[in-house]
């Protein structure tokens, strides 16, 4: 808790409700966050609220402030180009700060007899030469294995002429994607010029390649060296393929897509450029606080896009965001040129948006140590139910019966999107009679949000989202309960079809399809899948141990008590067909005859 917050409340609530950026400081007096807005006291005192549904990175940013100062503007768009110019002056450690993965990369060209095109980090062999350097090592490693795939070259770890003839060519030379050097029938002389060509192509792109191939062909075959013209017509022939293969939208076009990708307190963006029509370059940024997603993607477009002089006049995102007019406004000024922002909404641009976020994911996945496939499905689970943030905590319930005896409720715990088993729970149904599946759901959460308010601590915290095994009569059912309990936990039913399959998500308006979603289909169908297996475990364990206390009560002096005792001593058959008679008579607090005859029975029947 901040001990100035009833000052910074008061002192914002002296605000003009004008257009400016305000600047959040430390005790020290460090800017940690710049911000701009529409109106200052409105959005600065939005911060020191009572109760204020804020983010974690906003909760602890208010806890660090100690003071703040603002600057008024003529208009928004002037408040927003002076946020991103104090940001990149200040650095504040609050706001987004774009950390990419770049560093320098080159395509490395070894010398030697067979020298080999490879891509680099540095420039330490001396042995060898190189092109760059280049800031995208995707685009460098896209280039080289392009340039080897035409050209023909070698990509194993053969060392050439040592190895020649030791071993029959490997499968790259039967797929034609290799020239079989390790044959020993092509010279040094023809293999360095055949990397001088793929050399050439690297640095001058296809369409000179293609000219200075053609040019070559013709003489050969005006030589009648008409196998080398055959080799040059179908290396020509693959640089045509691959130019008409990446031209995938029209040549003049020019576009960045983005997309985000969010687990819990982190994300990522990756960048994805085209220019004339070719995938040419993808940029990866990490972001290490959590951000409400709309907000997070205004001001990394803002950040980025402020900063690049390359600039297309298209960029296309993944979601909706505020203030997106402005934030086009203000990469237009930058740019010089009109630029347009939008979400695709079909055609190729979807699969493209698809690509960005799958590499969104994947970049944030490799850096905070999960799959791919969890990140996405925690982020389109919170989009397509329209959640304020991705779901860290998921409950899931089920219940369970056999016949109307044996009722009972499981309840399995998903962290993160993975299975939390130590905080799984059983219930067994106390409050209904017979088979009602409403009731006794209701009868479930009631109990699990009550020992969670009386301060249970294997009940805490509260999940971010509860999904029923059930449909929209669940949810009216249970609905009933929190509204009862003035609880608000955002809630949903999983429906099964008719083959006891995952079919869709129930709300009480209705139903979501998620199998177009194969990523969160499966993710969903998994938790449905694991809280009924649950559930029906401790349904089994009931019932054997009705059919255990049954058995029993068989012995005459045995009542309910002393079978009670004797379940809880002993909790097996095996450790009861085990006990002696002295350790029987003790559990049970019975005589000595009594004793004998359960022993009896016991080594008889179990």
């Amino acid at each position: 808790m901040n001990e100035r917050i009833d000052y910074l409340r008061e002192k914002a609530n002296r605000l003009p409700t004008e257009p400016g950026v305000y600047l959040m400081k430390d005790e020290g007096g460090n800017i940690i966050y710049v911000g701009k807005a529409k109106a200052l006291k409105n959005r600065v005192t939005t911060y020191f609220r009572h109760n204020s549904q804020h983010t974690a990175k906003t909760l602890k940013l208010v806890s660090k402030i100690y003071d703040f100062d603002f600057i008024v503007t003529k208009s928004e768009l002037d408040a927003l180009v002076l946020e991103c110019s104090l940001i990149k002056l200040h650095q504040p450690k609050y706001n987004i700060l774009l950390k990419d993965d770049k560093g320098y990369n080159y395509i490395k060209i070894s010398r030697g007899a067979f020298p080999r095109i490879t891509y680099s980090l540095n420039t330490d062999d001396k042995n060898a030469d190189y092109i760059g350097p280049f800031t995208s090592g995707f685009t460098v490693k896209q280039a080289v294995e392009e340039a080897n795939a035409l050209f023909m070259l070698p990509t194993c770890r053969k060392i050439f002429p040592r190895d020649f003839n030791r071993e029959r060519p490997c499968l790259n030379h039967h797929i034609k994607r290799c020239m079989g050097v390790c044959e020993g029938k092509i010279s040094s002389e023809e293999y360095k010029k055949i990397v001088e060509e793929a050399v050439r192509y690297l640095k001058n792109g296809s369409k000179a390649s293609v000219e200075e191939l053609t040019a070559e062909m013709e003489q050969a075959a005006e030589n009648l060296e008409f196998e080398r013209a055959a080799r040059l017509r179908d290396r020509i022939a693959a640089l045509s393929r691959l130019k008409n293969g990446q031209s995938i939208f029209d040549d003049k076009q020019e576009f960045d897509i983005v997309g985000g990708a969010q687990n819990i307190g982190v994300a990522s963006f990756a960048v994805i450029k085209y220019r004339g029509g070719r995938l040419v370059d993808k940029e990866n940024f990490f972001i290490g606080d959590e951000y409400e997603p709309s907000e997070m993607r205004r001001d990394f477009l803002a950040s980025y896009y402020s900063e690049r002089e390359d600039v297309p006049k298209e960029i296309l995102i993944d979601e909706d965001f505020e203030d997106a007019e402005l934030i086009a406004a203000l990469i237009r000024e930058h740019a010089g040129h009109a630029v347009k922002i939008y979400v695709p909404r079909r055609g190729e641009g979807i699969a493209k948006i698809a690509l960005a976020r799958k590499n969104a994911g994947e970049y944030l996945a490799l850096r905070i140590g999960r799959t791919q496939r969890e990140i996405t499905a925690l982020e389109d689970l919170r989009e397509l139910l329209g959640l304020a943030k991705i779901p860290e905590i998921i409950e899931s319930y089920d219940i369970s019966n056999f016949g109307e005896t044996g009722v009972v409720g499981g309840m399995v715990v998903y962290k993160n999107g993975r299975p939390l088993k130590s905080a799984y729970k059983r219930f067994s149904i106390k409050t209904v009679d017979g088979q009602n599946d409403y009731a006794c759901m209701q009868e479930v959460l009631r109990r699990r949000i009550t020992r969670f308010r009386e301060g249970d601590e294997s009940f805490a915290p509260l999940p971010d989202l509860i999904l029923l095994d059930g449909g929209r009569g669940h949810i009216s059912a249970v609905s009933e309960v929190f509204e009862e309990l003035g609880t608000d936990i955002p809630l949903f039913g999983l429906v099964k079809d008719s083959k006891h399959r995952t079919r869709a998500i129930a709300r009480e308006g209705g139903e979501i399809e998620i199998k177009s979603n194969r990523g969160l289909f499966a993710f969903l169908t998994g938790i449905q899948d694991e809280v009924h297996r649950w559930a029906i475990s401790y349904q089994r364990i009931k019932h054997k141990q009705a059919l255990f206390t049954s058995e029993l009560r068989q012995v005459k002096g045995i009542g309910e008590a002393k079978q009670t005792a004797l379940l809880r001593h002993f909790k097996t058959k095996q450790a009861m067909k085990a006990a002696s008679v002295e350790e029987l008579r003790e559990a049970a607090k019975i005589g000595e005859e009594t004793a004998k005859a359960l022993y009896n029975y016991i080594q008889e029947n179990f």
